[in-house]
């Protein structure tokens, strides 16, 4: 038997046992080590937000379509950040280039489950680089996030960046902004969190809550304005404060997982007088000027290869470890009470 964690409604979770499953051809068996939880997309489905509960993604048209649900209750195994050792390898698979072979740790995608079945081609080049500590490797994803939302940014040496939102993914983007040049200003609305982003590489910290955000940066930069926001919070005000914090033709990258309608986004104000360029940043894709070089694999590789090298530290952000047969208080953590953690980490 397997152990698979699912939502079973809002706001309710249970780890449940399936029957073991079989190892199809071209696949790979691992056993799970370490299932890092997202704090914003997976929170979209525990509370029951999820646009995808209540309509359907047209992947032909690129239109979501009223009418029908695209996911139900019970929602298994989701998460996009695991770690595990290959156990089997299906014999048609077995030989392949820089397939990984049984013993071999590795990162990748499979959900909040005990053992993983995945595509031989989507593990080629997965073996955790040497010397990283495994629990590191479940940090492929979200840094992957991170960078593509600064590569979006296009920040070059010496520009003012503003961060918005210091969890995570924000603290990540802080220290990836700041190896590219930037000069970058933090922002969230806990202090333990900006306290953090200093030691990330923020030379500027600002309360969302107590600063006057656009005009402390309006400040900081002699009246200017930020080059770059990165709103990676998806809070349509964090999102709205960005907007109003950037140059005339600044630029705006939004990576939030933006829920439901726009209240506090008020696109009649600074956006449209100061012509600031809004641009999306989503994991599924990398921007479209950077197609040619780089993909979302790139992304996942070149991020776990600068926390191996020692430029971006990530296991001390790691701020709880919990066994998965205790997930369901795992999410009502990070649901309830999100000053207290930051990345919270199932352990099988």
């Amino acid at each position: 038997m397997e152990r698979v964690v699912q939502f079973t409604g809002p706001r309710q979770v249970e780890v449940a046992e399936q029957p073991r499953a079989d190892l199809p051809a071209g696949h790979l068996r691992i056993r799970t080590r370490y299932s890092g939880i997202s704090a914003g997309t997976e929170l979209t489905a525990y509370r029951g937000t999820n646009p995808y509960l209540t309509r359907t993604w047209d992947a032909e048209a690129r239109l979501f379509r009223d009418g029908a649900a695209g996911m139900e209750y019970p929602v298994a195994g989701w998460g996009y950040s695991e770690v595990g050792e290959v156990l089997e390898v299906a014999p048609d698979a077995a030989g392949a280039p820089g397939l990984p072979q049984p013993g071999d740790l590795v990162w990748g995608i499979w959900g909040h489950r005990s053992e993983g079945v995945v595509p031989a081609e989507r593990m080629i080049g997965h073996t955790l680089p040497a010397g990283l500590e495994p629990l590191a490797g479940a940090f492929a994803r979200v840094g992957a996030i991170a960078y593509n939302a600064v590569l979006a940014g296009d920040v070059h040496v010496g520009e003012d960046v503003a961060v918005f939102g210091q969890g995570v993914i924000g603290l990540i983007t802080t220290r990836l902004a700041q190896l590219n040049g930037a000069r970058v200003t933090a922002v969230d609305a806990l202090d333990g969190r900006l306290k953090t982003a200093e030691r990330y590489g923020a030379r500027h910290t600002l309360n969302a809550r107590t600063d006057d955000v656009a005009e402390r940066v309006r400040a900081a930069t002699g009246g200017l304005g930020a080059d770059l926001a990165i709103e990676i919070s998806g809070a349509y005000p964090a999102l709205h404060e960005a907007l109003r914090s950037v140059a005339v033709g600044g630029r705006v990258v939004a990576s939030g997982f933006y829920q439901g309608d726009g209240i506090g986004l008020r696109l009649g104000d600074e956006f449209h007088h100061n012509r600031v360029q809004l641009v999306c940043s989503q994991i599924g894709g990398v921007p479209p000027q950077l197609a040619h070089r780089w993909t979302v694999e790139r992304l996942q590789r070149t991020f776990l290869r600068l926390v191996a090298e020692g430029q971006v530290d990530v296991t001390s952000l790691v701020s709880h470890l919990i066994p998965v047969a205790d997930a369901a208080d795992a999410y009502v953590l990070l649901d309830e009470r999100p000053a207290d953690a930051l990345q919270v980490v199932l352990e099988f």
